[in-house]
């Protein structure tokens, strides 16, 4: 697979992972901490594509490195708040685990891509 084909792939398993989030943050419970949590969660989850379509985009390699840079601090923030989901008790590790082992390949992804 080109770079090409590899950041076309990516692009949408970012946006996949995107709207997972989304759903799993609809299912918090409406309390005001739950709110608050459910904001960061959302914006640090949708994030991660979005800063990934932009470093395609990038005007520099120095653009580019930062984007994926950013992607991989909202990956590690995103995870941080799955486990402080679950750590709340307001929503199980089963319901929680597939997005959270998707957020770690993401992470994993995103640092291989910026230590290059």
């Amino acid at each position: 697979m080109d770079n090409k084909q590899f950041a076309k792939k990516l692009e949408k398993r970012t946006r996949k992972f995107a709207v997972r989030i989304i759903r799993m943050s609809s299912r918090l419970p409406n309390t005001p901490e739950a709110r608050v949590i459910r904001n960061q969660i959302t914006k640090s989850g949708t994030s991660i594509g979005a800063n990934y379509r932009e470093a395609n985009r990038a005007r520099s390699k120095a653009d580019f490195k930062n984007k994926i840079d950013i992607c991989e601090s909202e990956a590690s923030e995103t995870q941080y708040w799955l486990e402080v989901i679950v750590e709340a008790e307001w929503l199980s590790w089963e319901q929680l685990k597939p997005g959270y082992q998707e957020c770690g390949e993401l992470l994993a992804i995103f640092t291989s891509i910026g230590k290059k």
